[in-house]
């Protein structure tokens, strides 16, 4: 199967140029002028932009977040979804097994949850205590199997140790994989929750009073010291929501440190905790961690995207139904924590980031697919237009105007918190591997067309 595109605007982190891309194979063949070549299929892109399938590296489908609750996107639906917006790679977050538990014990059950998979995906392993047998497998995974990303929590029900963090850093710098990490201080933000629940503190607007921006800077801090300590190891700090945070960032990267990146996601870019403010039915929408912040915080965090402060933009894709949030009412402790956004992501970093003229299309395709792609040992196969690289590619109409509404949306979740939001672009076209996935916005792909990406070490 030969496919051309023609007469688009290619994106690459460093330049924008018209150009026919073919697909031939799975992957890009060849990219120049060819006004006389013949393909199966021809596409017209003028007038468009030609970027890489972006990817989602925080996303978590078919999370079982304890026994009342779990995600409500399946790989099949998120996928879907996450295809439609743009995204043709996901890295998924594995969820907590049964206490004990080797890693190989949850990956298996992923494997079995993934196969339906719209999308091309891979994992990140979960850590929720360390001791000998646990590195020694997580090392195997990352020199072995393809897997070079673990995820660890400094809260929930499985906070690790500063001594363990120490552990694992200290393994990633001998492996070359990466440690994502969740900050928030898991004392603070549990002294803080159980205190406005028994003072009948119960509403909606009391969610990020007990999260402050404190509890995440200092977890930020505590983590790039134990990863200078561990050699300047792989460190990524997912979620970033605080500007108090990127003040630790910046004054670790000035004391020279290189191995530590950085993500956040756009709710914490466009949306602020005056939504909290509303009544709980709907207020209740937006329960999160970290919660939504303040209008400064999101300057600050879109300036971080700027500088180059920020690496990646990815989206915590983890929705509930309304009905599983308003378990909040009369305690907003009871909502499950977590929001859709994985369809929406790219259209909303396009309209208000590049349409705006606060960051290039070249610096949009670094963030949302060259650096997640490097970052997590998936370059050049993804995140790039380079002949030999996988066919993954979206056609974005860079002046289609419309709003983002639930029912245009393709996730399973009945909500959608960027309800009304005005986007400036519509995703016409991705292909995956070099197979048409949407077309004219809709999608035609296949269940269980994505693979799992084996990765390699970030050395």
């Amino acid at each position: 199967m030969r496919t051309l595109i023609k007469n688009g605007n290619i994106v690459t982190t460093s330049q924008t140029y018209k150009a026919d891309l073919l697909i031939e194979n799975e992957i890009i063949k060849a990219i120049g002028d060819f006004s006389n070549e013949t393909a199966d299929e021809i596409i017209d892109a003028t007038r468009k932009y030609i970027i890489p399938g972006a990817i989602d590296a925080h996303t978590h489908m078919n999370l079982k977040q304890s026994e009342r609750f779990t995600s409500v996107d399946s790989f099949y639906t998120g996928g879907v979804a996450a295809a439609c917006g743009g995204t043709t790679t996901i890295i998924d977050h594995i969820a907590f097994s049964a206490p004990g538990s080797n890693l190989h014990t949850s990956i298996n059950h992923y494997y079995e949850l993934a196969k339906d998979c719209a999308i091309d995906y891979a994992f990140h392993g979960v850590i929720q205590h360390i001791n000998d047998d646990i590195i020694n497998e997580m090392e195997g995974l990352v020199l072995n199997e393809g897997i070079t990303s673990f995820k660890a929590y400094s809260t929930y029900g499985y906070p690790i140790s500063d001594d363990g963090f120490l552990r694992i850093l200290t393994s990633m710098k001998k492996t070359g994989g990466v440690l994502t990490v969740h900050c928030e201080n898991h004392g603070i933000t549990n002294y803080l929750k159980d205190d406005f629940v028994k003072n009948g503190k119960l509403a909606a607007k009391y969610h990020p009073l007990s999260r402050p921006n404190y509890t995440e800077s200092e977890t930020v801090g505590r983590l790039i010291q134990i990863s200078e300590l561990a050699g300047d190891s792989n460190l990524y700090i997912v979620h970033t929501s605080a500007k108090e945070s990127l003040e630790q960032v910046r004054l670790a990267r000035k004391k020279g440190i290189k191995n530590l990146r950085v993500e956040t996601c756009p709710q914490y870019l466009f949306l602020t905790d005056d939504v909290y403010d509303k009544e709980d039915k709907e207020s209740l929408k937006y329960i999160m961690a970290p919660p939504l912040r303040k209008k400064e915080d999101n300057v600050a965090l879109i300036n971080a995207i700027k500088d180059n402060t920020i690496d990646v933009v990815a989206t915590d894709h983890c929705p509930f139904m309304l009905e599983q949030k308003l378990e909040g009412i009369g305690d907003f402790s009871k909502a499950p924590g977590g929001v859709a956004g994985v369809e929406e992501r790219v259209m909303l970093m396009f309209t208000n980031m590049v349409s705006t003229g606060q960051i290039t299309e070249n610096e949009f395709v670094k963030i949302m697919c060259e650096n997640p792609a490097k970052i997590f040992g998936m370059y050049p196969k993804k995140g790039t237009l380079t002949i030999g690289s996988d066919a993954d590619i979206v056609i974005i109409n860079p002046n289609n105007k419309s709003k983002i509404k639930r029912e245009n949306l393709h996730s399973n979740c009945d909500y959608s918190i960027y309800e009304g939001f005005d986007v400036s672009c519509s995703i016409d076209n991705v292909f995956l591997r070099g197979k048409t996935i949407v077309k004219d916005g809709e999608f035609v792909g296949e269940k269980g067309y994505g693979k799992f990406i084996k990765r390699k070490p970030l050395i």
